[in-house]
């Protein structure tokens, strides 16, 4: 009985080749994007699970929410006072470790190299995390301060086919050398984490912090991550029912002018396993970009539809040709076969196609998923057998496929009757109902296409407004330096910037501690008279040609005058009692943007000019009182970070330290040499700290890579969506052009004119296209509406994508039917008719 039914099957494929074709490609198109979506939303579901005890380690986040704009902002990053006070209070944590954030320079035979991606660290790293290691001992790795432990690929790059175990190496730390022995050597990092390491140094964060002590204290303070390992059995959730308790206990009330606040009154405290840090709510202050669940949501659902659709088309083909074969179930019937073994012989036919294209699909895979990874920068493996092995999802999905493609169909064939059939002497037969049905999921697959291109056309069109919509300031012709914070650079930061001045075809020099996604952020509070809560607004120095630099434009007042001594806003490091204090008493001149007047409560910039408030920001202790603050000018808004984050209120300050970015302004036509010529001034003045300079177009492509890869790939899966639906509508085309052959004969030679053919033919199509947008647009509209409102700078959502995409799926469904019409229409009737 089954070979007789394998037999029927192929001999049916084998008599409808081009039906097969069409069947078994639309398919495999759909198998095979369904497959490679999955394979990206496993991959970015795995993110540290193959960690060793990460179900059981947790990262401490700071979530907090300003209370005078309703904006929020989740730091994966967490004050050093917090992790101590974790670990004091509970004792289900056995373990912490602190991460500092940045990265290192390390002294080589006179050469300062730059370390990316490296930390120190508080504690034995490696009894939280337990990283293979390719050489060392990870109980004793780390143990002690001044031990480090390098990734293979670094240790590669330092010493080469040497051992390093036990060498030492000298880093720079607070712009003086440290020697650090070598005790590890682990294995490079997979992608799929949250982390990420190239270098790690044991240190000693009270010596470390001896002249700046306060960053031991205060919780306002974030620039590191804080890791805790729990004891096995412990509930992370009795931790956080009592963290508001927590914060009552442990974060301090502090002096701001005449009223007192609280760090805990904005802000709250999380502990998220590792393994959905990267998913997580918290995507501020990360150490690698993060992606967002409601993307991988979004990719899921996408896989699902386009393999619907492809189940779709071979459910409408199927039902569509099934009705050919009403004789062969009539003399089945007959003969004495039951509609069970019908039904089973008819599914067995899907479940063949289904084979047969998952076997194309896994080929497609095969040579796509290598060129798939290279583009999103991920580790995508293909692997048929072991635990993320994916031979048994693919035998389920085949029989889940070919079960839901044949199912329908086999109902639907084992209902004819014979005595019908065989009475009339027909080969085919029509069920009632199976036309709207088919119509009715020609509608269904027409939506989910309009649906995506409408998508597909606002994320592309969002993606290139983020990369060049107007960001305040002039991007072109900039050079972005960073790394004139470190200690050995300051002094020689006036040298430095004289220096490249002098260099041809540079315009002019400017400094910043807030410059071109700089990643830092700095704030304080701002007391207005009348004002019961204080106003938080960015604070950031600059030096006085800053603005002219960037191409900020000046809106209202003046901008910083080196012979102006109020507008010096510079204290000395380290602290000096008496210059604070006497800089607290005469005040200072600072210059705010357009939304910090605003936030300020000046109706227009000119009212901002020439009034007084109060604030901190400028380095001074809070119990020395607040600072008298001078507006002298207001500049326009500029958006030095990603459009999704909410533009900044600032006040700049003048002053000589903490100032981290040198913007060149160049005019050459040659950028290249510019910046090779303005790395030689850097490496000829400070050969002890790495240059890093980038242009400001490769610092934002870099910024937004991660939009514009999401978005292409969106593109990429829409279209092959748009395929797999055309590819079924044009079998159904075929199919109905071949069944209305005689009826067109007679319609020519009742008169009827090719055009009038062709338009009969064509509109039967068409019109479920127009259905179909009725129902994609409201849904599109729904969903990219609440996905623009994650950006803070957005395009508006007019009808043009809507109206735009309908327009296209009508072209492309006439497209793909005209030929058929045409050609129908301009045949001979006579060769329809001749038996009739």
């Amino acid at each position: 009985m089954w070979r007789n039914y394998l037999t029927v099957g192929v001999r049916s494929l084998m008599k409808n080749r081009a039906y097969a074709l069409i069947n078994i490609l639309g398919l495999a198109i759909g198998m095979a994007a369904c497959l490679m979506i999955l394979l990206f939303v496993r991959y970015e579901l795995s993110y540290d699970k193959w960690l060793p005890n990460s179900d059981n380690i947790y990262q401490l986040q700071t979530y907090y929410h300003d209370k005078q704009t309703g904006e929020d902002m989740n730091l994966q990053m967490s004050a050093f006072a917090a992790g101590q006070a974790l670990k004091k209070d509970y004792p289900q944590v056995e373990r912490m470790v602190y991460v500092s954030a940045g990265g290192f320079t390390v002294l080589r035979n006179g050469e300062a190299i730059a370390v990316d991606n490296g930390s120190m660290v508080s504690g034995p790293f490696f009894d939280i995390f337990q990283f293979p290691l390719v050489k060392g001992d990870p109980r004793t790795a780390l143990k002690d301060v001044g031990s480090v432990a390098l990734s293979e690929t670094q240790a590669e790059k330092l010493f080469g086919s040497e051992d390093p175990i036990g060498k030492t190496l000298t880093l720079m730390l607070r712009g003086k050398p440290v020697d650090h022995r070598v005790t590890a050597v682990f294995k490079d990092l997979p992608k799929n984490s949250h982390m990420a390491f190239n270098m790690i140094a044991r240190y000693d964060p009270a010596t470390y912090w001896a002249e700046q002590p306060d960053f031991l204290t205060q919780w306002g303070w974030q620039s590191g991550w804080w890791y805790a390992a729990l004891k096995p059995g412990s509930d992370p959730k009795v931790i956080q029912a009592d963290e508001a308790a927590w914060e009552k206990r442990n974060i301090p009330d502090e002096t701001f002018g005449d009223r007192k606040y609280n760090q805990g009154d904005d802000s709250d405290y999380r502990l998220v396993n590792i393994r959905d840090v990267h998913l997580g709510k918290a995507q501020n202050g990360a150490a690698t970009p993060g992606n967002d669940r409601r993307t991988i949501v979004t990719f899921g659902v996408i896989a699902l539809l386009i393999l619907g659709m492809a189940v779709v088309n071979f459910t409408n083909l199927s039902t569509a040709r099934a009705s050919q074969r009403a004789r062969e179930v009539a003399l089945r019937k007959v003969l004495g076969a039951a509609r069970k073994q019908l039904i089973v012989q008819f599914i067995g036919e899907s479940i063949i196609v289904a084979s047969i294209a998952m076997v194309m699909a896994l080929a497609l895979i095969e040579l796509l998923v290598p060129a798939f990874a290279r583009f999103l920068d991920a580790d995508l493996d293909l692997h048929y057998f072991g635990h993320d092995g994916i031979l048994l999802p693919v035998m389920a999905l085949v029989l889940l496929v070919g079960a839901l493609g044949g199912l329908y169909p086999a109902f639907y064939l084992s209902r004819f009757q014979p005595a019908t059939v065989l009475k009339a002497n027909r080969s085919a037969a029509e069920t009632p109902g199976s036309g709207r049905l088919r119509n009715v999921l020609v509608v269904a697959q027409f939506a989910v296409s309009i649906g995506l291109i409408i998508c597909t056309a606002i994320v592309y069109t969002q993606t290139v407004y983020a990369r060049t919509t107007d960001p305040g300031y002039k991007r072109e012709g900039l050079l972005q330096l960073t790394g004139a914070s470190r200690r050995q650079v300051v002094p020689l930061s006036d040298t430095i910037v004289a220096e490249i001045a002098r260099v041809p075809g540079v315009k002019s020099v400017g400094r910043s501690s807030i410059g071109i996604d700089t990643k830092n952020s700095s704030n304080t509070g701002i007391s207005i008279p009348g004002h019961a809560e204080a106003v938080t607004i960015g604070t950031y120095a600059v030096d006085s040609k800053f603005f002219d630099t960037m191409g900020i434009r000046l809106v209202a007042g003046r901008s910083f005058d080196l012979g102006r001594p109020m507008d010096d806003a510079t204290l000395p490091f380290p602290d000096d009692e008496a210059v604070e204090r006497a800089f607290v008493a005469r005040g200072a001149n600072v210059v705010i943007n357009e939304l910090a007047a605003k936030r300020l409560g000046f109706r227009n910039p000119a009212d901002a000019v020439g009034k007084q408030v109060k604030g901190g920001g400028f380095g001074t202790p809070d119990e020395m009182g607040l600072v008298p603050i001078n507006i002298i000018g207001v500049v326009q808004d500029s958006r030095f970070r990603s459009i999704r984050e909410p533009l900044e209120p600032i006040m700049f300050r003048m002053a000589n330290n903490n100032r981290d970015a040198v913007l060149v302004r160049y005019s050459s036509a040659t950028p290249d040499k510019v910046r090779q010529n303005v790395e030689q001034v850097w490496k000829r003045i400070v050969a002890d700290a790495p240059f890093d300079g980038k242009f400001s177009e490769d610092i934002i492509q870099k910024l937004y890579k991660a939009e514009d890869s999401r978005a292409k790939t969106f593109a990429g899966f829409a279209i092959l969506a748009v395929i797999v639906g055309c590819l079924g509508l044009f079998g159904l085309a075929t199919f109905t052009a071949e069944r209305r052959t005689k009826e067109i004969g007679i319609r020519k030679v009742m008169g009827a004119r090719s055009r009038d053919i062709v338009r009969l033919l064509v509109w039967q199509f068409t019109r479920p296209v127009i259905i179909a947008n009725l129902i994609a647009w409201p849904v599109a509209w729904y969903v990219m509406r609440d996905w623009l409102n994650t950006f803070d700078d957005r395009i508006p959502l007019g009808p043009t994508p809507f109206v735009a995409a309908g327009a296209l799926a009508l072209l492309i469904a006439v497209g793909t039917i005209a030929s058929h019409a045409i050609r129908v229409a301009s045949a001979n009737p006579i060769r329809a008719l001749r038996y009739e």
